[in-house]
């Protein structure tokens, strides 16, 4: 059985090509939900159109080519240079995690008024999608399409707008998304540590196994 060290190096290495098959799947799902939308998928596909997807496929492919750095040293167990390599593209992957993470955390800062910008931004159908799936007309009030929801001005006035929900919704939602990239940043420094222990230990045993060879030799 090998070592415990080098089995939490297996683990974590696995978990975080997951993470990287995860990162893609998310990311194509969105954008084939995206052209269809519907009352349940309008909110999050607006909100994942303007969340950096694809910083996040660049991610995914950085995190499936550092999962392949990482094959031949598991393959050539006395060499530490590919270990060496793989540890560097993990340091690279937190970096572009942590920075996808972090712009979608200060987005949420200003959520009313980065969607007010969205709202407007979209045509009638979104917006009607919107306030169908809120009950709500406008995003402030007005202005308001006219629709099923909204017939007229007095029924929009008996109405919320959509402020409120909207941006409650988007809050708990963009939480959501910057908590899954940071704990994929403390899945990656986990990889990172383990991998730097299996380069420590690999050096013992060349050390060790340098000094075993110079004693035959003393010997000889």
């Amino acid at each position: 059985m090998p070592p415990l060290y080098l089995c939490v190096f297996l683990l974590a290495n696995a978990l975080f090509a997951a993470t990287g098959g995860l990162l893609i799947a998310v990311v194509l799902i969105s954008k084939a939900a995206m052209k269809a939308p519907t009352i349940d998928n309008v909110a999050p596909n607006l909100l994942l159109a303007h969340a950096p997807l694809n910083s996040a496929l660049f991610n995914a492919g950085l995190v499936f080519l550092t999962f392949i750095a990482s094959l031949p040293g598991l393959t050539f167990t006395t060499q530490r240079t590919w270990l060496k390599v793989h540890s560097w593209m993990v340091l690279g992957c937190i970096i572009v995690t942590l920075v996808i993470g972090l712009e979608i955390w200060f987005s949420t800062l200003q959520t009313r008024a980065n969607l007010a910008v969205m709202w407007d931004a979209e045509g009638p159908q979104m917006q009607q999608l919107l306030q169908a799936r809120w009950q709500c007309c406008g995003y402030m009030k007005t202005p308001f399409h006219t629709d099923s929801t909204c017939p007229s001005p007095l029924a929009a006035s008996a109405k919320p707008d959509c402020v409120g929900p909207f941006s409650n919704f988007a809050n708990g939602f963009l939480d959501l998304v910057f908590t899954a990239m940071f704990g994929m940043v403390a899945l990656d420094a986990i990889l990172l540590l383990s991998g730097l222990v299996v380069i420590k230990k690999r050096e013992e045993e060349e050390r060790y196994r340098h000094i075993d060879e110079k004693c035959k030799y003393t010997r000889i």
